[in-house]
C-alpha cells in the first residue's frame, strides 16, 4: 500500500475552522437522530449512517463550488446536508413525507435536489459512478467550466462500472473528480479479504489517472486536497481520483449484526475522531472557545430538533398519487380516417 497520505496541519482561519466544525456537528446529531428515530419505528427501511466519516462530507463540499455537480451513495445524509440541503426536508425525506426533498419517495437511500445539482443518493454499489460521467459529458457539451464530484465505497472498486467508468472518464478527459471513501469494508467484507490490491490509488493510475490518498479523517486534509484536485480537473486536465482514509463507527446499515470486525477495532478508530480532532486543533491554535463550542452545539440541537418537527407535522402522499411520474398518461387515440368511397 501507498504509505503516503496527504494530511493538513496548518492553521486556518478562524471563522472557516468553526464552519468546518459546526458542519462536522451538524452531520453527525442528524445521523444521531436518524438511529434514535428508526430505533423507534419513525423511519423505515434501510438506513445507512454517516457517523466516524463527517471529514471526508464536510471538507469535500468546502472545496466544490455551487455550480459543480454531486453523486453520491447510498449513504449520503451527511453530503446533502454539506451541500445545502436543509435539514428539514431532508428529515421529512427520512419520514417518507411529501415535504421531503425527493417528496417522499427517494427515502433514506435516495435523495436529491436539484437546486444545487445534488443527484442522488444511489442504492446500487459503483451506480452512480456511470451517471458521474454523462453528467461531467453533458457539462462540457454545454461548455460548463464545473466538475462532477463522485463519491463511493471501496466496494465499488470491484464493480464494472468502476473500470469502465475511469476508463472513458481518462480517454476522454472527462472533468469528474472520483472521490472514493475507503472505510475499509465492503458491507460486512474487509478490503483485504476482497481484493488483491488494497491500494485503490494504483487501481485509478492504471487507467492514466491522477491519483492520491487522503487522511479522510483530518478535514483539513480532506478540504485541502479536493481543492487542489477540483482545480486540476476544472482547468481541463482530465478525471482525478481522491482515496480518503476514513471509517464508520457505526454498523453498515441498521439491519446489520456487525459480527465481521472486534468493538477493539472501532474503539481504536475512534481515538482519531474527526469532530475531536479539529476541536482540538482550534483549542491549540486558539481559534476556538468553550462558549464557542457551546454556541455551536446549542444551534445544531435547535436546529435538529427543529426539522423532526418538521419532517413530524407533514403529508402523507395520497394513493391517488401512486402512479404520479411513473406511469404516462394514455395519449389520446384519434379516430381512425373515412376510406375513400366508404359508405356510411
Amino acid at each position: 500500500m501507498n504509505d503516503h497520505v496527504a494530511t493538513a496541519h496548518d492553521p486556518i482561519d478562524r471563522d472557516h475552522g468553526l464552519a468546518l466544525y459546526h458542519q462536522m456537528v451538524r452531520i453527525r446529531r442528524f445521523e444521531e437522530k436518524c438511529a434514535e428515530l428508526y430505533s423507534a419505528g419513525t423511519i423505515r427501511g434501510f438506513l445507512h449512517l454517516y457517523i466516524g466519516e463527517e471529514a471526508v462530507a464536510a471538507g469535500a463540499m468546502a472545496a466544490l463550488a455551487p455550480g459543480d455537480a454531486v453523486v453520491a451513495t447510498y449513504r449520503e445524509h451527511g453530503h446533502a446536508l454539506a451541500r445545502g440541503i436543509a435539514a428539514g426536508p431532508l428529515m421529512a425525506e427520512m419520514f417518507g413525507k411529501r415535504e421531503g426533498c425527493s417528496r417522499g419517495r427517494g427515502g433514506s437511500m435516495h435523495v436529491f435536489d436539484r437546486a444545487t445539482r445534488f443527484y442522488g443518493g444511489n442504492a446500487i454499489v459503483g451506480g452512480g459512478l456511470p451517471m458521474a460521467v454523462g453528467l461531467a459529458l453533458a457539462d462540457r457539451m454545454r461548455q460548463r467550466a464545473t466538475v462532477t464530484a463522485c463519491f463511493f465505497g471501496d466496494g465499488a472498486a470491484a464493480e464494472g462500472e468502476f473500470h469502465e467508468s475511469l476508463n472513458l472518464a481518462a480517454l476522454w478527459k472527462l472533468p469528474v473528480l472520483f472521490l472514493c471513501e475507503n472505510n475499509l469494508y465492503a458491507m460486512g467484507t474487509r478490503l483485504d479479504r476482497a481484493q488483491s490490491q488494497i491500494d485503490l490509488t494504483i487501481k485509478a493510475q492504471a487507467y492514466a489517472v491522477r491519483a492520491e490518498a487522503v487522511d479522510g479523517m483530518d478535514v483539513l486534509a480532506v478540504e485541502k486536497a479536493t481543492r487542489q484536485a477540483a482545480d486540476l480537473v476544472r482547468r481541463g486536465d482530465g478525471p482525478a481520483f481522491l482515496e480518503f482514509r476514513t471509517y464508520r463507527y457505526r454498523a453498515h446499515s441498521m439491519f446489520d449484526a456487525e459480527l465481521y470486525r472486534d468493538k477493539a477495532e472501532v474503539e481504536l478508530w475512534k481515538t482519531r475522531d474527526p469532530v475531536e480532532m479539529l476541536e482540538g486543533r482550534m483549542r491549540r491554535w486558539s481559534l476556538a472557545t468553550d462558549a464557542d463550542l457551546a454556541a455551536i452545539a446549542a444551534a445544531v440541537g435547535t436546529e435538529i430538533a427543529d426539522a423532526v418537527r418538521f419532517a413530524d407535522a407533514g403529508s402523507w402522499e395520497p394513493v391517488s398519487d401512486l402512479t404520479l411520474d411513473v406511469v404516462a398518461a394514455a395519449p389520446a387515440i384519434p379516430p381512425a380516417p373515412a376510406l375513400a368511397g366508404a359508405r356510411s
